[in-house]
């Protein structure tokens, strides 16, 4: 098992500034966290090399786009093998309706989250991509009304 990096209160606080605006320049980002600008890079660097920042990304309404409605469908298999699993999930990852794509414990064996047109697209992509597969038992869809997620992760929003 590999060792967590450990992360001192700049680190944190880099992290979170960085989640709330992954945009920020070096200059500004070094000016939030009290550190020069060439220290602010090599820690942003270590974090990347590290593996605890791994990506940058850009946040699209979804309704610019027509994405008018997101649905998680809860999927029970029928055949557990690691092979199948890597099979259902590179095909839907494919897909441009999925959002992402859990594998998960309890009475469902994965759940795909959906971004959609319209509930006509939602009953297709759900019957035609998901249900009609051989190695899918049944099926059941949530639909989503609101959506909030933190701008920072659980973990950096307690105390340094």
């Amino acid at each position: 098992m590999a060792t967590r990096p450990k992360l001192d209160r700049i680190d944190r606080q880099i992290l979170r500034a960085l989640q709330k605006d992954a945009r920020l320049s070096n200059k500004e980002l070094a000016a939030q966290v009290g550190l020069a600008a060439s220290s602010a890079l090599e820690r942003v660097r270590r974090l990347r090399r590290e593996g605890v920042l791994v990506g940058f990304r850009a946040e699209v309404d979804g309704r610019a786009l027509g994405i008018e409605l997101e649905a998680f469908v809860m999927v029970r298999m029928n055949r557990h093998s690691r092979e199948t699993l890597e099979r259902l999930r590179t095909d839907l990852m494919q897909r441009p309706e999925v959002a992402a794509f859990y594998a998960i414990s309890g009475a469902f064996d994965l759940l795909v989250h959906v971004a959609v047109a319209s509930t006509d697209h939602l009953r297709d992509f759900t019957l035609d991509a998901i249900a009609a597969r051989p190695e899918v038992t049944s099926v059941e869809t949530s639909i989503v009304f609101e959506q909030h997620r933190p701008q920072v992760c659980p973990s950096l929003r307690g105390p340094d």
